[in-house]
């Protein structure tokens, strides 16, 4: 499966690579961009602001770049927190892509997105600081609306990046667990 991995807002860091070691040696090829053009940060705030100063057009435009010498093979689009924002929007836009792959994030739909029973994995903290029961439950109405076929893992009391090893948010088991979920539903596709 060819996979294009977006990073969080922390930027391009280790456990993203490593995310990515992981994903290779499960036999995908997986290509890691970097939005932001060698920046890491070390809060969230920092990394956001960054975002802020980039703007959401651009950052878009600099996704689609990286992904479209891939579009034609039929991407997995996956990404972390911020990522999976970014992976969800080129998904939807994208009629050849084969799943979509999120960790820790989503993001809103565009008005009348419509897929054709997209596979759709999501994992996330619960509760999550950044994506509220209320705004996922919508989301996955939503996207089910748009013709996803949506499956949803939650890890009670995990941090919000809790597959990052380089952050308080880390969590082993559910990290584990995210991987051996997020392996299963690739080999579906």
């Amino acid at each position: 499966m060819n996979i294009m991995l977006f990073h969080s807002t922390y930027g391009l860091r280790p456990a993203v690579h490593e995310a990515a070691d992981r994903l290779r040696a499960a036999g995908h090829q997986v290509q890691v961009p970097d939005l932001f053009e060698g920046r890491t940060f070390e809060t969230a705030e920092e990394g956001m602001a960054h975002q802020d100063e980039i703007g959401r057009d651009e950052l878009l435009k600099r996704a689609v770049l990286a992904s479209a010498p891939f579009s034609d093979q039929g991407l997995v689009y996956a990404g972390l927190s911020f990522g999976g924002s970014v992976a969800q929007h080129l998904a939807l836009a994208d009629d050849k892509a084969r799943g979509l792959l999120l960790l820790h994030g989503t993001a809103d739909l565009e008005e009348g997105a419509s897929v054709d029973e997209l596979p759709v994995q999501l994992h996330i903290a619960d509760p999550d600081p950044f994506e509220t029961h209320d705004w996922l439950n919508a989301w996955y109405l939503r996207m089910r609306r748009a013709g996803a076929d949506v499956e949803i893992h939650r890890y009670p009391g995990a941090g919000h990046l809790f597959t990052d090893p380089g952050l308080d948010d880390y969590d082993a088991e559910a990290a584990e667990r995210t991987w051996k979920a997020a392996l299963g539903f690739l080999d579906t596709l």
